[in-house]
């Protein structure tokens, strides 16, 4: 059968419509360095310092030089605990005596994260015992295998965080609000005078706003309060062995003014850091030393690489009663 020129012509423009609306849907998404103006593919590691991929062993080769080495993570993608665990793995090998720093517990644990990495604990005790569900509430198979290689190589695993009902108690009433025995577990120095560190908090208070805690002051004094007791955590055991791994949120390593900085400010410890960033969004080269582009996933925000889910945990959730 003979079509028409019209007939034609309609087959044409729609195969290429299809055509295009399925290469939009089937072009691998990538992240855009912004201040590059550059896209990198899932897998690429950037040093941000050159702009350009490096390989696993340049990454690691220079891991090993530094003292602590932060790996940020958005704590729901399953792909970045699996690099944060291949990194350790790699890290552990020249570096027997390393410890991993963890947001996940609280200093108020470590006595049960002792007898996890003696394996004196099995996976039932260790979540009743640090009230896993209570505290980090992010699904345990996240953690897993990063817990479970720790307890195999004995691995020193270290609570970096204050216990998990004073943050929200400082969001809705200030650290005056505080009773005396919640007061001894705040660190001893808080510095809130970092002015980009505020404003970047403050980008965040303005986005999730949540009724009772309507002060940003509040709000960002919880943000100081969280990272000063993380890097007062990392100085003490830092003391004690040569290297340690942190594990937090991509927020607080961001730019370095989350912890880095005020574990550096205490320590003067060489450090590194790593941050994880989902093809699909958007970062800039200052964020970290080194940007590693993971696998795009469902339901994410296509924005910026970081953003307030890496504070939701203590900050957004009520206190216990």
């Amino acid at each position: 059968m003979k079509l028409s020129r019209k007939t034609v012509f309609i087959i044409f423009c729609f195969t290429a419509f299809m055509n295009f609306i399925w290469g939009c849907a089937m072009a691998p998404k990538k992240l855009l360095i912004e201040d590059l103006s550059k896209s990198f593919k899932e897998g690429d590691i950037i040093n941000t310092k050159t702009g350009a991929s490096v390989s696993f062993e340049e990454l690691i080769a220079d891991l090993n030089m530094a003292k602590v080495i932060y790996i940020g993570e958005k704590h729901t993608d399953s792909a970045h605990h699996k690099i944060q665990l291949r990194v350790i793995k790699r890290l552990v090998d020249t570096h027997p005596e390393l410890l991993v720093g963890m947001e996940a517990f609280d200093h108020s644990y470590q006595k049960i994260l002792d007898m996890w990495s003696a394996d004196r604990l099995d996976e039932k005790g260790f979540l009743e015992k640090t009230h896993w569900y209570a505290n980090w509430k992010f699904d345990f198979e996240l953690y897993k295998d990063i817990l479970a290689f720790i307890k195999e190589r004995h691995i020193e695993l270290i609570g970096l965080n204050i216990p998990f009902h004073i943050p929200p108690k400082i969001a809705v009433g200030g650290i005056e609000s505080l009773s005396d025995d919640e007061k001894k577990h705040l660190p001893k120095k808080i510095d809130t005078t970092n002015a980009d560190h505020r404003a970047y908090v403050e980008e965040i208070f303005k986005k999730h706003k949540i009724k009772g805690r309507e002060s940003f002051e509040y709000f960002y004094m919880v943000q100081c309060v969280w990272e000063e007791t993380m890097a007062e955590s990392i100085a003490l055991y830092l003391k004690k062995r040569s290297m340690m791994v942190v594990l937090a949120g991509n927020g607080h390593i961001i730019r370095n003014f989350g912890i880095p900085d005020r574990a550096f400010g205490r320590t003067g410890a060489f450090f590194r850091t790593l941050l994880l960033a989902p093809a699909g969004s958007k970062a800039e080269l200052s964020f970290a030393d080194y940007i590693w582009v993971t696998p795009l996933i469902k339901k994410h925000d296509m924005g910026h690489v970081v953003e307030s889910g890496d504070m939701k945990a203590q900050n957004n959730d009520p206190a216990p009663k």
